[in-house]
């Protein structure tokens, strides 16, 4: 297998707005193009089952 050690960068298509997801060493993120804010999902937030409710959060505190 090949380690992960640097970031990895994909376009997405979601509906009809692109985003950048990026996997790396501390986990996922993912961003609408042209924004700098996403989500990010973080390795040991999926392992511990606490992925929902991280993204739950994240979403509650990003503003409309």
């Amino acid at each position: 297998m090949t380690p992960l050690d640097k970031p990895l960068r994909r376009e997405v298509l979601i509906g009809d707005e692109s985003y950048t997801l990026t996997v790396d060493p501390e986990g996922l993120k993912l961003v609408r193009k042209g924004h700098r804010k996403g989500l990010d999902l973080r390795w040991e937030a999926l392992i511990n089952g606490d992925a929902a409710l991280a993204t739950a959060l994240q979403a509650s505190l990003e503003t409309p």
